[in-house]
């Protein structure tokens, strides 16, 4: 009914019809997620056959699931231009990948680290994670990677904790950098309070950070009301807004002040410019998210 309803306001109001993202949204995300991974676990066996594929390329069906829309590999190289430019990522740094899925990062950043340096990847997604250790691991013996059992709509919904109680599993003041891309644009407050504090604790002092965000400021607001935002992120929820009130973590994006003080509790400094991104239909933008840099602070 609610389906129906929906499709007739749509098309009464003479907007765009989109029939995937309509199908999409109400179809259930379990029934969604089978189908979309039988369909590409066909192009991937197609792939196989014709050799399309490359070893160090992993299959469709885990990228569309653990990396994104996009292109994989040049969204890959373009971070890690980021990482080097606007964090000073040196080659024999230890670097911690939070929500690192199948590797897309992962896998430019082995041609750039060196044998003194390391990476560390964490995700919920136990598939990533597998395809990774046995594809990345054996060829890159400093580059590891575990499968953080956390709760997880979309990826782990029997995990053993809540984001907002896990622990990284690494000592204090193990890495000089740590990046989490289009992690914080689904995740909530408290989960990412307690990502912010475990940040602080596993970063040396003076470490950075690069961070993708989705920001409420006078600009994106401005454009999410005129229509032009590919995330409609208009439900509140507590200090945040998100997009599908059904499923909050879809896409969640916060003020850019509560941004800047959660950073600030946690003990970092942003580095400024913010580098704002095209989500919310911006005519200048570096990226498709926002992105912050910041530095852990000394003492």
């Amino acid at each position: 009914m609610d389906c129906g309803w929906d499709l007739f306001q749509t098309l009464a109001q003479g907007e765009t019809f989109d029939m995937k993202a309509f199908i999409r949204k109400h179809t259930p995300r379990a029934v969604w997620t089978r189908l979309s991974k039988a369909k590409y676990s066909v192009v991937d066996s197609i792939d196989y056959a014709l050799g399309r594929r490359a070893e160090m390329l992993p299959p469709r069906s885990l990228r569309l699931f653990n990396a994104g829309d996009g292109d994989y590999g040049a969204i890959g190289e373009e971070f890690v231009g980021y990482f080097r430019q606007f964090c000073d990522l040196q080659r024999d740094h230890h670097v911690l990948d939070v929500g690192c899925g199948v590797g897309r990062m992962a896998i430019p950043l082995t041609k750039y680290l060196s044998p003194q340096g390391g990476y560390e990847g964490i995700d919920v997604g136990s598939e990533g994670i597998k395809w990774c250790s046995n594809h990345i691991t054996p060829r890159f013996q400093n580059f590891r990677f575990q499968w953080a059992d956390i709760f997880s709509e979309g990826y782990n919904r029997k995990g053993a904790v809540h984001a907002s109680d896990y622990r990284f599993p690494f000592e204090d003041n193990s890495f000089e950098f740590a990046f989490l891309t289009s992690v914080f644009t689904h995740m909530l407050p408290d989960d990412v309070k307690n990502y912010l504090a475990e940040l602080g604790r596993v970063l040396k002092p003076g470490g950075k950070c690069l961070i993708t965000w989705l920001t409420l400021n006078a600009e994106s607001e401005r454009l999410i009301q005129e229509g032009r935002s590919a995330l409609k992120v208009v439900h509140p929820l507590g200090i945040c807004r998100i997009m599908n009130p059904q499923v909050p973590e879809d896409a969640v994006a916060y003020p850019e002040q509560s941004i800047l003080d959660l950073y600030r509790q946690a003990g970092f400094r942003i580095e400024l410019p913010i580098r704002y991104g095209s989500w919310c239909g911006r005519d200048a933008f570096l990226s498709f998210q926002d992105i912050y840099v910041a530095r852990k602070l000394e003492g």
